[in-house]
């Protein structure tokens, strides 16, 4: 009897599984630092970890995991009737590079005590514009790279600045000359357009519906202000090397709201060095 039961159950939660797994459509590799795209009937609630997810009107929706995302998450599926479907993710755990920069400005290492305040108040500033939940559709990709050149920096390295350790960081670096034109990812509203933030100098954020939005940093000039409306490939800002760098190079971070994402998980790879010099000429 109890053998009965016990067989009776795990099919149970089988066929739970495999239901659930019907109602919701993934797009993307569960892995620290992805997005992932669904898409559930429309009228459906989906939740993730016992937290709303937002779905456009004809069910779409999307979902990230920070560099440092627990090897599970829960998506629960709430169908039109009411029913509660939940489906494990297992989240691909990754190991990060230790990267040692030197020669940025002392200052932006150990801020002094009089910068405290400014720094607290642009951090804000980026955190409100990370927090528009619009209802643009540009989240759902395709994603291009800003420019081409080498990458001198990846996603979730920890920074030695200096010497001194810091936080990892979150974006992805593409080393270029000061002056080299940047170009929108995908098309997007400008939420933030600030030419001189302590840490990241001039930056910009593009929001891309659905709490998706990029963030390009240490920018020598910003060429668009807040609330402008930019095309994919749209030229933005040029590159620079404000704010804490030690030289100029792009730095590109993506964010679900909060949640910090890897730039290379959401574009295509970037083409080799040698076929970037070919067709450019």
């Amino acid at each position: 009897m109890q053998r009965q039961f016990f067989f009776f159950a795990i099919s149970f939660l089988l066929a739970t599984n495999l239901y659930a797994a019907e109602l919701v459509n993934l797009r993307g590799k569960p892995e620290q630092g992805a997005l992932i795209y669904g898409h559930v009937d429309a009228g459906s609630r989906v939740e993730l970890n016992g937290v709303a997810v937002r779905t456009t009107p004809d069910g779409e929706f999307v979902i990230g995991f920070d560099r440092d995302a627990k090897p599970s998450a829960q998506l629960r599926v709430i169908d039109r009737n009411g029913g509660s479907h939940v489906q494990t993710l297992n989240i691909k755990q990754r190991e990060y590079d230790i990267q040692r920069v030197t020669g940025v400005p002392q200052k932006t290492v150990e801020p002094p005590p009089e910068e405290l305040q400014r720094i607290a108040a642009e951090q804000k500033q980026v955190e409100a514009a990370r927090a528009i939940d619009s209802d643009r559709r540009e989240f759902l990709g395709p994603f291009q790279w800003p420019l081409l050149g080498p990458i001198s920096g990846v996603y979730g390295s920890q920074r030695f600045y200096n010497g001194e350790p810091r936080r990892p960081h979150f974006g992805v670096d593409v080393a270029a000359s000061t002056g080299t034109p940047v170009r929108a990812p995908a098309a997007a509203t400008v939420t933030l357009a600030a030419p001189d933030l302590f840490f990241s100098g001039g930056t910009l954020i593009m929001d891309h519906g659905y709490g998706v939005s990029s963030t390009f940093m240490h920018l020598s000039r910003l060429l668009v202000k807040a609330g402008d409306q930019v095309s994919a490939g749209q030229v933005v800002g040029e590159i620079g090397a404000t704010g804490r760098a030690s030289g100029p190079h792009l730095d590109w971070r993506i964010n679900w709201f909060g949640v910090r994402i890897d730039p290379q998980l959401v574009v295509a790879p970037m083409p080799p060095l040698k076929a970037q010099t070919s067709n450019a000429r």
